[in-house]
């Protein structure tokens, strides 16, 4: 049961209506068939369907907002032409709350007026005892605006392949990954950082993070091994650039900083070994009904996970979790990242290769884009370590990145790779002068002296 005409709906009702016609390729696709700008009362909305049904017969896609603006100033009448770009305005401004209700109410109201108009049409073929044409017509007035995406078409979807928001990457705060990954980690995307335990590894999720919220971006990060609070003086010594040990003598500063910051960051602490991806998945769609719709999901880290299988090896639960997170990822169509770690052999290496992944082999094929950090003992006194590009999807891999890094404040600085100069540098630093002791012997038996009891 529908109205009987769309101005009943409301002026609300109409402006989701045509924000889901604009930006919901696949809402356009299926009412494509019954979808009739006469419909509308008003010029303004009657102009912009005329305007969406013209460019999908053409293009086979939505017309972007550049083209939309071109268009608008061909309007000779002035009146509608304000009236239009107010409409637009508010369209592409309207939020996705009820966004399903309102297409499925304006996909049945607009099979109805399909089926209204067949039924009149009848009239004159029952005259005439012509059945077969009835039937016809009614039958085709059924089927009109029933779902048609049968995915990619190359030929008809070449336009929408190459519009530049149709992955919307949420770039990473190293460029040199960012052009690997053609702008950065995109929609439905899952990629993964290996690294060897106390690496850094969840402070590169801080990193990640932390950028894309200074970019105006949501996020949401989930942790399963720190406390929330920790994770949050993270965030403040990663904005701040005072150390996390610090911190709580400069809330001051905290105070100065993060109100500046332009996007939203929601930090969830969850049971480790209890939490299911269906949990996370559930949190995410409470954070979208109370109005805060992610652009990034973190998680630190998808290992420890439950399955939903039960009594089966190791291995096979932790395919089944990252198989059941990337799905995730292209259900709802956002980036997630996440770590993982190394095994053993792997924790000695200079630089982690895939075979080297801890559990199971198997991540590799699941994820998009795999990098691990490589952190030996030393580097860690030396602020060092090398980032290796496992596998990349969207570009090159097999490629090592030095970077010189601050776990105090989460703060990652990647630079070209040589391995000589590295080892040099190494050598330098670990080298004793005038008999001394190098740094790393300094601190190894600084240790053994405070841990020796007589």
């Amino acid at each position: 049961m529908t109205l009987k005409s769309i101005d009943e709906y409301g002026p609300s009702f109409q402006i989701k209506v045509l924000s889901s016609l604009l930006t919901h390729k696949n809402f356009l696709v299926n009412i494509y068939d019954v979808l009739n700008a006469d419909d509308f009362n008003s010029q303004s909305n009657k102009w912009i369907v005329q305007e969406i049904i013209r460019y999908y017969d053409k293009y086979h896609t939505t017309p972007s907002l550049d083209i939309l603006k071109v268009e608008v100033k061909k309007i000779e009448n002035e009146v509608l032409q304000v009236s239009v770009k107010e409409q637009l305005r508010e369209a592409y401004r309207s939020s996705d709350e009820d966004l399903e209700y309102v297409q499925e109410e304006f996909s049945t109201f607009c099979k109805n007026q399909q089926l209204k108009k067949a039924l009149l049409s009848s009239v004159d073929l029952l005259k005439a005892g012509d059945y077969d044409s009835i039937k016809t017509m009614i039958e085709n007035a059924m089927k009109a605006g029933q779902d048609k995406n049968i995915g990619h078409e190359y030929v008809k979807d070449l336009e929408s392949r190459y519009r530049e928001d149709t992955r919307n990457p949420i770039p990473t705060p190293w460029e040199d990954f960012n052009a690997l990954l053609q702008g950065g980690l995109g929609d439905g995307d899952f990629g993964l950082i290996f690294g060897n335990p106390g690496g850094g590894k969840s402070w590169c999720l801080v990193a990640l993070g932390g950028y894309a919220v200074r970019m105006g971006y949501n996020v949401l990060h989930y942790t399963l091994e720190l406390g929330e609070d920790y994770v949050g003086r993270r965030y403040d010594a990663f904005f701040t650039k005072i150390p996390v040990n610090k911190i709580k003598d400069n809330k001051d500063r905290v105070e100065e900083v993060i109100p500046q910051i332009p996007g939203k960051l929601i930090i969830k602490e969850f049971p480790t070994g209890k939490t299911t991806i269906n949990t996370i998945e559930s949190h995410i769609k409470k954070s979208m009904d109370l109005d805060i719709k992610p652009d990034l999901i973190l998680i630190d880290y998808v290992d420890l996970l439950a399955s939903k299988r039960r009594n089966v090896d190791r291995k096979m639960e932790i395919d089944d979790i990252y198989t059941s997170t990337k799905g995730l990822a292209r259900e709802l169509n956002l980036p997630i990242w996440s770590v993982s770690q190394v095994n053993r052999a792997g924790a000695k290496d200079d630089i982690i290769e895939g075979d080297k992944a801890a559990g199971s082999y198997d991540k590799l094929m699941i994820t998009d884009f795999c990098l691990s950090l490589s952190r030996k003992a030393k580097d860690k006194i030396n602020g060092t370590g090398r980032f290796h590009i496992m596998k990349n999807r969207y570009g090159m891999d097999g490629l090592t990145f030095g970077v010189k890094i601050d776990t105090s404040i989460g703060n990652f600085e990647v630079h070209e790779y040589d391995e000589e100069d590295m080892e040099a540098a190494l050598e330098r630093n670990q080298k004793p002068q005038n008999g001394e002791y190098d740094s790393y012997d300094r601190k190894h038996l600084k240790e053994q002296f405070f841990n020796f009891n007589p």
